[in-house]
């Protein structure tokens, strides 16, 4: 990183908020600079990873003329006279005289010689055991190359692995992939005035993110598991600098909630100084969502991992998700930067000076609508739970009723392409 957008915990004061747009496209360039080594995956193995190469096809697709339909392949003019059969698997011999045929099962290989297919719903028998019909006068089977051709690229490197894609390169001949692997991610809770259980009150609050974020990471594609969870942290320096160490061994990612401001129990710039850190972007100009960073650490072997610090309050975390986390995990998983697609605003939305404004909103697929939703504040989930993702109005601009502006999706379904 250059030095113009590198500062370290030790230095002092706060830098000036990184612009939301630059801090993304940052964020993502760093990801993809350490993005996790490729692999290679038996096919069934390689769900939810990612491409770290080209999909291409090792034969033609089909690799051999097969037919469309259960019939009869035929030469020539009928009626025809029958010599045999070829089903799926089998090796066809040739149709070497007119007025011959074979019987044939769909996805079974047409002979050589073969000059149409009588389907047999639409065939009879003569008395002497002769096949007879008209066939169709476009082809009923599938030419060679007609899906693809050897060597053809299908799929970029960058491409989620889904059944589908697991699907089409089985077809293809391929038994293995190289596969960059889905991140694995860890979080830590900070806070000694949480609740885990019941209902909050005596001055307690209840913690939403401990359950509610892992779910989120594991609908980007990261790998979460119970004991990837810790907290409430106490509110003590030892204690955020322990419980980080130890999340850090086995994680690619960890968020942290809470502690990303200065005060008497913010912990984690100084924990992420005694660690070693350096920020790769410590605070954003967007609202809700102040303040987040996200901070790199390397270790003598080179290895990177990263810490996401998301701020305490319910929708300003997921804010620092879709902002920051989102994108690296792009980065890290050699993805394309994610594409964040235009919509309409149905009503009205109020900028927020000079910083960016990610407003909830209820999103209208096929009529191309944004609604922004009620019940927003940064300390409030109501909003979140009926919306579909933030749209974006950019600093020193409000949003009018029938403004083109991006969107950023809420991933609501794991591993939902972004």
């Amino acid at each position: 990183m250059s030095t113009e957008t590198q500062t370290t915990g030790a230095e002092v004061g706060t830098p000036p908020p990184a612009g939301w747009e630059e801090a993304r496209s940052r964020v993502y360039a760093v990801g993809l600079s350490a993005a996790l080594p490729a692999v290679a995956r038996p096919l069934a193995e390689t769900d939810g990873h990612t491409l770290a190469e080209p999909l291409t096809t090792r034969t033609d697709l089909p690799a051999f003329p097969t037919s469309s339909v259960d019939g009869w392949a035929v030469r020539g003019e009928g009626p025809w006279r029958v010599v045999g059969r070829v089903l799926a698997g089998q090796t066809a011999s040739p149709l070497d005289a007119d007025g011959s045929t074979v019987e044939i099962a769909t996805g079974a290989m047409v002979p050589a010689g073969t000059t149409a297919i009588l389907r047999i719903e639409e065939s009879t028998r003569t008395a002497d055991g002769r096949v007879d019909g008209t066939p169709r006068s476009q082809p009923e089977w599938r030419e060679p190359g007609e899906e693809a051709y050897r060597g053809e690229e299908l799929l970029p490197g960058g491409t989620p692995v889904d059944p589908a894609v697991i699907g089409l390169a089985a077809s293809c001949g391929h038994d293995t992939l190289r596969v960059r692997r889905p991140p694995r991610a860890a979080l830590l809770v900070f806070g000694d005035e949480l609740l885990t259980s019941g209902p909050p009150g005596a001055g307690r609050v209840r913690d939403a993110l401990g359950p509610s974020v892992p779910a989120w990471l594991r609908r980007y594609g990261c790998q979460v598991r119970g004991g990837d969870v810790v907290g409430p942290v106490a509110d003590t320096l030892p204690a955020h600098v322990a419980a980080l160490r130890g999340a850090l061994a086995n994680a690619d990612l960890v968020c942290t909630t809470g502690g990303t401001m200065h005060g008497p129990v913010d912990h984690l710039h100084p924990t992420l100084e005694a660690l070693g850190a350096d920020y790769v972007v410590n605070t954003v100009a967007v609202r809700p969502g102040f303040p987040m960073l996200l901070a790199r650490l390397v270790d003598g072997d080179g290895r990177v991992r990263f810490v996401a610090g998301l701020p305490g309050n319910p929708q300003s975390a997921v804010v620092a998700l879709v902002s920051l986390v989102a994108p690296l995990l792009a980065g890290l998983t050699g993805r394309p930067m994610p594409v964040l697609p235009q919509v309409t605003l149905a009503e009205p939305v109020p900028g927020r000076g000079d910083h960016t404004h990610l407003a909830l909103a209820r999103w209208d697929r096929v009529a191309g609508t944004a609604h922004p939703v009620r019940h927003v504040g940064s300390a409030m989930l109501r909003g979140l739970a009926g919306a579909d993702g933030f749209v974006v109005i950019r600093p020193g601009t409000s949003g009018a009723d029938g403004d083109r502006v991006p969107l950023v999706p809420l991933p609501l379904t794991p591993g939902e392409r972004p």
